[in-house]
């Protein structure tokens, strides 16, 4: 890839439209037939890899069209994994006013989100994001990204002890196979070729801000609440062992951490600086961090930056556009954002990205397209603002 100020990319996930959500149901129905479903899935990736280009993104996502979301796919790819519905794993909860009060929190039908429960032991069929990425590089000459739900968010996310104590001892063991899976997949992604390999982490601020407040599913509210410093020593090694699979001559290891994208309503999401996580950033051993910072949920910039393992030491992936807001942001804002962190860290370590993906739920996406169009417009703006000032 080449080497370039200001690289600028997309989180992951697209809005995947009518169309495609209804293909989705028929075919669950064997109402459709599968190649008619992938020749579908194909005309809207190339949609959002052209809307890329168009806009002259520098590093290209899919937009995970073919994704029912952005962790529950992973039970259409691993055997011992089962998916189900928020509603359909109340049976299963031992703690059930608890998790009726995270139904009671969210602001879509229970039936409408959907798990990957460990339901067997887990076993890789030899493919998770391989047919995804081809795809990509097949509509593209440009530096493309692949991303991946972070190991630490699959092993929580699937931990559902009544069920899954089975076969497996603990969420612990769990885990270490978690991580011989992704490493498996790396090794596969990287001989098919891909520029950036980013591992979703979103969870981990559930780890440390939700004190008082509800849990949620987007942050695998399943699993059993332990003491925060224990939590994140279990994520640092899970993230670090699969980052460490990276092979880095090849590829650029990235991590995306956010505050949760599951409702427009800024009120109710979490909020707090990184302050708890700079440990955990500064020992998974990432290229880039891609991180939420466009709201003031995600807190000062040198709250990160003034911390002497962060600072130049990793990318930088700024968070510069709100997902959530219908309105564009404005180009000079996104400028002035990205020269407050060029006050701490040198140009060649800024990337910019979106704070999140744009899709949260597969049947209802957080923005539509017109309006992401727009926004990533100012960002692209922006980039080349700078490119012109630094370059």
């Amino acid at each position: 890839m080449k080497n370039k100020l200001f690289n600028t990319s997309l989180i992951g996930s697209m809005p995947r439209g009518d169309e495609i959500l209804k293909a989705r149901r028929m075919l669950k129905a064997n109402m459709i037939s599968l190649s008619d479903y992938e020749k579908m899935v194909y005309e809207k990736t190339k949609e959002v890899v052209q809307m890329q280009e168009e806009l002259d993104v520098d590093i290209i996502t899919s937009g995970e069209i073919a994704r029912d979301n952005y962790v529950s796919f992973i039970s259409e790819k691993l055997g011992g994994v089962t998916q189900m519905s928020m509603a359909e794993m109340l049976d299963y909860v031992d703690d059930k006013r608890e998790f009726e009060n995270i139904l009671n929190t969210l602001d879509v039908p229970a039936t409408s989100i959907k798990n990957a429960i460990c339901t067997g032991k887990l076993e890789y069929k030899g493919e998770i994001v391989q047919e995804e990425l081809k795809l990509l590089k097949s509509l593209t000459n440009r530096a493309v990204k692949i991303t991946m739900p972070g190991p630490y968010l699959v092993t929580r996310s699937m931990w559902l002890y009544n069920v899954s104590s089975k076969f497996y001892d603990s969420k612990e063991a769990l885990g270490e196979d978690v991580i011989k899976i992704f490493k498996k997949e790396i090794k596969k992604l990287q001989e098919i070729g891909v520029d950036v390999i980013q591992f979703d982490e979103p969870v981990l601020t559930e780890v440390v801000f939700t004190e008082g407040r509800p849990r949620t599913f987007m942050c695998a509210s399943l699993s059993t609440r332990k003491d925060p410093t224990e939590e994140l020593e279990f994520a640092t090694h899970l993230i670090k062992s699969v980052m460490d699979g990276i092979d880095r001559s090849k590829s650029i290891a990235s991590l995306h951490v956010c505050r949760g994208n599951w409702s427009k309503n800024e009120s109710i999401l979490l909020e707090g600086a990184y302050t708890p996580l700079i440990d955990l950033f500064a020992n998974i051993n990432a290229d880039l961090l891609a991180l939420e910072f466009s709201t003031p949920r995600a807190g000062e910039l040198k709250a990160l930056l003034e911390d002497d393992r962060i600072r130049n030491k990793v990318i930088l992936g700024l968070g510069v556009l709100n997902p959530r807001l219908d309105l564009k942001e404005d180009t000079d804002g996104i400028y002035n954002r990205a020269k407050e962190a060029l006050s701490y860290i040198d140009k060649e370590k800024l990337w910019l990205n979106p704070d999140c993906g744009f899709a949260t739920f597969s049947n209802r996406p957080v923005n539509e397209y017109a309006n992401i169009r727009a926004k990533i417009q100012s960002m692209i703006d922006a980039r080349d603002r700078l490119r012109k000032e630094y370059e």
